[in-house]
């Protein structure tokens, strides 16, 4: 008899949410984690040997789908036109429940999932499994192909990383006060203005995939960044940004662009959701996803 009947099922609904967000967070995208929980849950309806531990089950098996989806697309990624960044987790500025898989989470911010998918895929494994999820470095050692020591020491050269290269998350109302400043001066074509908000050392990294107008290599710099938004909106007009909201991405503050039909010159600006990672009272990361296949998970008012 197999583990396959209602109960099973019900039992591995219960842990479907917790699943998603693992196998998010190790793709980096919804389709690839719905895929990997989808997989995993096949694998266990065959299952037929006695399963104590369910939860540390699925997530060695979603962890190793994963790794199996993450080597497979490694020339795809290699191949990505210009900077390569997670789908993101858009939710309303007044959701009463954010999705779980964005919830208080500092290495769920864009800027901390940047940074993770730049590393190495072993030192993100060990990392996301160990420090989310609580998998027994024994465990992940047997993942990785790896001895215990090591995969304790791929996790430890990630969470450093990710505290080098991740600011402290500021207070929503704040964030809220400086993305404002922001856009108004995006309007206003203030440069001056958008340095000053701007940190010196700020990077703008554009996510296009090849289909939309954004950065194909990253924008360091205030100035520079100031130039090339402004670029944009001289490019497209500042009516292309009518209609532009605050959400909430990944937790962070964003901004949703619903962009413009093609007008009689045939230019159309993209639809396209922006994302702020602040450091202290400056803008330290800017991301700007077009590429319309990271958008299409948008909630219904977007």
């Amino acid at each position: 008899m197999t583990n396959a009947g209602p109960a099973r099922a019900a039992e591995f609904d219960a842990h479907r949410p917790r699943l998603i967000a693992l196998a998010y967070r190790l793709t980096g995208g919804f389709a690839d984690a719905e895929d990997a929980v989808q997989e995993a849950w096949l694998r266990l309806a065959g299952e037929r040997a006695e399963v104590r531990d369910l939860g540390a089950w699925l997530s060695t098996v979603v962890g190793r789908i994963c790794l199996d989806k993450t080597r497979s697309a490694a020339h795809r990624r290699e191949q990505y036109v210009g900077p390569w960044l997670p789908e993101p987790v858009v939710t309303p500025m007044d959701a009463q429940d954010p999705l779980e898989v964005v919830v208080e989470r500092d290495d769920l911010r864009m800027a901390a999932l940047r940074v993770l998918h730049e590393l190495p895929a072993e030192q993100r494994f060990a990392f996301v499994l160990h420090d989310g999820f609580q998998v027994p470095f024994g465990e992940i050692a047997e993942l990785l192909d790896c001895s215990a020591a090591t995969a304790r020491q791929h996790a430890s050269r990630a969470r450093k990383a990710l505290a080098a290269g991740t600011p402290p998350r500021t207070p929503l109302p704040r964030q809220q006060e400086v993305v404002e400043r922001f856009m108004a001066a995006v309007h206003a074509g203030d440069v001056s203005e958008l340095t000053r908000l701007l940190h010196p050392e700020a990077a703008l990294f554009g996510d296009s995939g090849g289909n939309a107008h954004t950065a194909r290599r990253p924008v360091v710099g205030a100035d520079k960044i100031s130039r090339f938004l402004l670029g944009l909106a001289a490019k497209y007009g500042t009516a292309s940004l009518r209609g532009a909201f605050p959400v909430l991405v990944n937790g962070d503050l964003g901004v949703f662009v619903p962009g413009d039909p093609a007008d009689h010159t045939g230019r159309t600006s993209a639809r396209r959701v922006l994302v702020f990672t602040l450091d202290g009272d400056r803008i330290a990361e800017l991301h700007d996803v077009v590429n319309p296949d990271k958008l299409t998970n948008l909630p219904p008012d977007t």
